[in-house]
């Protein structure tokens, strides 16, 4: 059986290469994105069937691989899109500008309703369920192999010695880390060693100091895999579970993606799981280390970090007790290893029946799947199970096949779109009608009705009535995204002619659950309220991350939250009106008192400043809050303005995420103009000058056929990660310039 490979002669000149595998066919490749809930699952036309290609991918229900490749799945491979006949020139009318671009976004659409799309740029995420797959023995379809290896290819650095490996995410500098793990990843898909490629990538690892120097969390997985020994890794025990949960260090009180993953972490480290050895990984003992293996004085790198890796690094309080624990190490009794881990694996079971095995996300799918496997066997139906997810996170794009961070960012994308829609007056014309119902109708089934099936015993939030980033199969509450959501389902449905699908009482849900995560500070973290003490942040152990111990009350969750409450309350007055307007006045001191003295908001989850400072300053106008009366939204305007380039837009690093000081990005962005744009036009800031000019660089960006081409990564998270919302550049432009069109005029002169 052969897979085709090569160029095929209707690409574009510039597209991605192949890699040291070769290339798929792109034109070949189907998405099927709308038959269940928003799940992604691409497929490949293969001319002839393959065991291990069904193995993974499970059926094709709708039969996506017989029909023609549509505009859907072209876009997110990079292929040209039939040519619309008759576009013409916008010539300045920013209205016009907003509609083609809304034009060519609704070629993209799934049919369900939601806007697809890649939510890549860690790079730490593929090599957890390639180890979890080739240790379990699991076969890897000959596609995927082909284009994670031509992925890694066309991510791989080009820099000096140092840097020809690969960072922490795609924008970032060769680190350990990086290079360490995805230099695995490509010698178990096949890839032979003296691969030029992999020859500069060993060449960068070494001069780094070799894979001793590895985070913990690529110090686990090197340990799974048996090329690393288990002495070099801090324990983090499974029996810190079977503490009185009182206790503020208990770990039901961490952050929910922070326990998620030390559980199995705890689970497969208390059993002291490794690989079996086989010729590849004694030849990767070799490769990943400058020294020989036999040689290597494990216990000695349990905290050597390699500098360039090292962002967050351990407290004396951690170090003191790593230490404490690795003698615990050595003489924890036979009888309570063997109950910790029973909770552990307990606790795996709740996460995968909670999510449908999707888990919370990538790092935690790839250990509950390997712990499953070890604990129940590959022909179990839960193993099966994770199996058939891991699909769900795999995304095929032009440079190749990445993981996602989740299983999309589904809500997300379509929550800023529909409400860009509405303020726009776009959503109200008649040639949107059907986009606009097909939205309204995917948020409608994409509400969370219940709350999960391991709801007190999995220490969850209450989920009735939420949107999760996602899919409601993925089941986990985020309190902006149900805020996001639930404004868009309001506006949507006061557009005339709209059909009413989501009830009063289904809102109500929703504005219970807002109000039920509000913390004392009058903020919103993200996931749940706040449990635990901000000291537990000394015990941090993954040196990669910062504040990821305990949830966070953000910026960006409470301006979300607020909005919604404040939408809520003027539809529905009657609701629990004392509760909200406490709630509101809360939020709204939290909000103030989060402003820095330069007059911007730090944000979390965007790159950066311009994208919390818009969201704050949105909240605050609906307050009436404006440039005129209020010197916190004055003081904002003239942050922003101070930061507005000489080409009129505005471009922002995510360097500004990791050192918290505003970082210039080399050129302006689409995305960061539009943030800015939408800040001042909220603000009702006097001078049109500076907005038109942003929305004029908007519009010389946007191509002939309504798109924007990406450009520099505009999400972010645990201040030192960036990820991919390739959406961006539709959901926020079209909003800025049919805002400005709105306020000013059609004319951007």
């Amino acid at each position: 059986m052969s897979v085709p490979l090569g160029r095929s002669r209707s690409l574009p000149k510039d597209y991605p290469p192949p890699g040291p595998l070769g290339a798929t066919d792109p034109t070949l490749w189907r998405l099927d994105s709308s038959s269940d809930g928003g799940r992604h699952v691409w497929h490949y036309a293969r001319p002839t069937p393959a065991t291990a290609y069904e193995a993974v991918w499970g059926d094709d229900p709708i039969n996506v691989r017989e029909r023609e490749q549509n505009n859907e799945e072209k876009h997110a491979l990079g292929l040209p899109l039939p040519v619309v006949p008759g576009l013409q020139n916008v010539d300045g009318d920013m209205k016009k500008a907003a509609q083609k671009g809304y034009d060519f976004y609704k070629r993209l659409q799934s049919d369900d309703g939601h806007w697809s799309g890649q939510y890549g740029g860690p790079m730490f995420l593929l090599p957890g369920i390639v180890i979890a797959m080739y240790v379990t023995k699991q076969p890897i379809p000959e596609e995927w192999k082909i284009e994670i290896s031509r992925y890694l290819f066309n991510t791989q650095r080009h820099g000096g010695h140092d840097d020809q490996g690969w960072g922490i995410h795609t924008e970032s500098k060769s680190s350990v880390f990086g290079t360490g793990l995805n230099y695995v990843v490509l010698r178990l898909l096949g890839v032979d060693a003296e691969h030029p490629m992999m020859v500069k990538a060993r060449g960068t690892l070494h001069q780094l100091g070799g894979a001793g120097g590895i985070p913990s969390w690529g110090k686990f997985w090197l340990s799974i895999l048996n090329v690393y020994e288990w002495k070099g890794v801090n324990p983090t025990p499974a029996e810190l579970w079977l503490l009185p949960t009182w206790l503020p260090f208990h770990p039901h009180r961490w952050w929910i993606h922070t326990r998620n993953v030390y559980i199995p972490m705890g689970y497969l480290s208390g059993k002291g799981f490794k690989a079996e050895l086989n010729p590849l990984l004694l030849s990767l003992r070799q490769e990943l280390y400058p020294t020989p293996y036999e040689s290597i004085n494990w216990p000695s790198l349990r905290n050597h970090i390699a500098a360039v890796d090292l962002y967050s690094p351990h407290s004396a309080v951690a170090d003191f007790l790593f230490g404490v624990l690795n003698i615990y190490e050595g003489y924890a009794p036979g009888f309570i290893r063997r109950r910790a881990v029973k909770k552990a694996y307990e606790l795996v079971k709740m996460e995968d029946e909670n999510t449908s095995y999707q888990t919370i996300g990538p790092v935690s799918k790839a250990m509950n799947m390997l712990c499953v496997w070890l604990e129940e066997g590959p022909d179990s139906e839960a193993f099966k199970m994770h199996v058939e997810k891991v699909r769900d996170f795999m995304y095929m794009s032009k440079e190749g096949m990445m993981m996602c961070g989740t299983n999309g960012s589904q809500l997300w994308d379509l929550a800023f779109m529909t409400q860009a829609l509405v303020d726009t007056g776009l959503g109200a014309e008649e040639e949107n009608a059907e986009s606009t119902k097909k939205a309204l109708e995917w948020l409608d089934k994409g509400q969370i009705r219940e709350n999960p099936k391991w709801y007190h015993e999995a220490f969850r939030h209450s989920t009735k009535g939420a949107w999760g980033f996602s899919t409601k199969e993925q089941g986990y509450t985020v309190s902006d995204c149900t805020a996001e959501g639930l404004k868009s389902v309001m506006m949507l449905q006061d557009l005339p002619g709209m059909p009413q699908l989501v009830s009063k009482e289904r809102m109500c849900d929703s504005i219970d659950l807002i109000l039920s995560l509000q913390n004392p500070s009058g903020g919103f973290a993200s996931y749940e309220l706040i449990r635990g003490p901000e000291f537990l942040e000394l015990l941090n152990p993954a040196e990669v991350f910062a504040k990821i111990m305990i949830e966070v009350a953000y910026p960006e969750c409470s301006t979300a939250c607020v909005t919604a409450l404040n939408l809520f309350r003027k539809k529905y007055p009657d609701y629990r009106p004392a509760e909200i307007e406490r709630a509101i006045n809360a939020t709204f001191d939290f909000i103030k008192d989060e402003q820095r003295a330069d007059g911007s908001w730090y944000g979390s989850w965007g790159v950066c400043f311009t994208y919390a400072t818009m969201f704050a300053v949105e909240s605050l106008s609906l307050a009436g809050e404006t440039y005129e009366n209020s010197e916190s939204v004055k003081k904002a305007c003239d942050f922003l303005l101070s930061k507005q380039m000489d080409d009129g837009g505005w471009g922002e690093s995510f360097k500004s995420c990791e050192s918290r000081v505003y970082v210039h990005n080399v050129t302006s962005q689409v995305v960061n103009t539009a943030w800015a744009v939408l800040t001042l036009l909220h603000a009702h800031y006097p001078d049109p000058e500076p907005i038109k000019r942003g929305c004029r660089l908007i519009m010389e960006r946007q191509q002939f056929d309504g798109s924007w081409k990406v450009e520099s990564i505009m999400g972010v998270f645990n201040h030192n990660v960036t990820i991919e919302y390739p959406n961006f550049v539709f959901s926020w432009t079209i909003w800025a310039l049919g805002k400005a069109a709105k306020v000013y005029g059609p004319s951007s002169s």
